[in-house]
């Protein structure tokens, strides 16, 4: 079964949760708590709206106090709210300048605690990893980042970027990897049509202690994120 109007129940969805958090920021009144309610049921609205049916194993890799780099595959549009609605923990993400150019929905992402990447200004990605830091170290929040850096037009796992792992260095924050197996099925990447009713698997690994690691041995940590991440898609069996 699939349907256009999911789409757009999704984009109402989204200003609905998106006015308010405006609000709260231009009064002053923005915290982590309000916001955290709003994604949740933001997310669990759009995945019931699609009616995805979540497997998901792994959460107990989870401690409880503990603030992560969250790292997952990117297959569509429908991670976000899958992810949201995965970990149960506190969490923001580092997305792509572009997704922050949408009316509303950009701005309401910026006053919750989303990070805006932009790859094609160094200085502003720099300053980006910098509020990343700092959202992990003071914040408390956990930060999930896909290193792909864009969505797997085939399922398959891409080349990872570099970001990610040196700021799970320089904030000595374990690395969470997260397998994500099904959401391409939902809505493909440049899709406008979502396929209702799909499963999506979300395995959670066991957290990597980054201290064990240097910029000198990153490419280790990098492969052995990507080995984990890798070992539960469908795409790489």
């Amino acid at each position: 079964m699939f349907s256009l109007g999911v789409l757009v129940r999704a984009a109402m969805e989204t200003t609905r949760i998106s006015m308010p958090t405006i609000a709260d920021a231009l009064t002053g009144r923005t915290n982590y708590t309000v916001c955290d309610r709003r994604l949740d049921s933001w997310s669990r609205n759009l995945l019931r709206q699609a009616k995805i049916s979540l497997q998901i194993s792994g959460r107990e890799h989870i401690a409880k106090g503990r603030s992560f780099v969250v790292m997952s595959n990117h297959q569509s549009h429908y991670d976000i709210p899958v992810v949201f609605q995965s970990l149960g923990i506190r969490v923001r993400m580092i997305a792509k300048t572009e997704l922050f150019r949408i009316p509303i929905m950009g701005r309401a992402m910026l006053d919750s605690g989303f990070i805006e990447l932009d790859r094609s200004n160094r200085r502003r990605a720099l300053e980006s990893m910098k509020v990343a830091k700092v959202r992990l170290l003071e914040d408390g929040l956990s930060i999930w980042i896909a290193p792909e850096g864009t969505r797997s037009k085939t399922g398959e796992l891409g080349e990872f970027k570099t970001g990610g792992f040196y700021l799970a260095l320089d904030a000595g924050a374990p690395i969470l990897p997260v397998t994500i197996d099904g959401t391409i099925d939902v809505l493909s990447p440049g899709g406008t049509v979502v396929h209702k009713g799909r499963t999506v698997r979300v395995i959670i690994h066991e957290p990597i202690d980054v201290t064990r690691y240097t910029r000198a041995t990153l490419r280790e940590l990098m492969d052995r994120v990507r080995e984990a991440i890798e070992s539960d898609l469908s795409s790489a069996r």
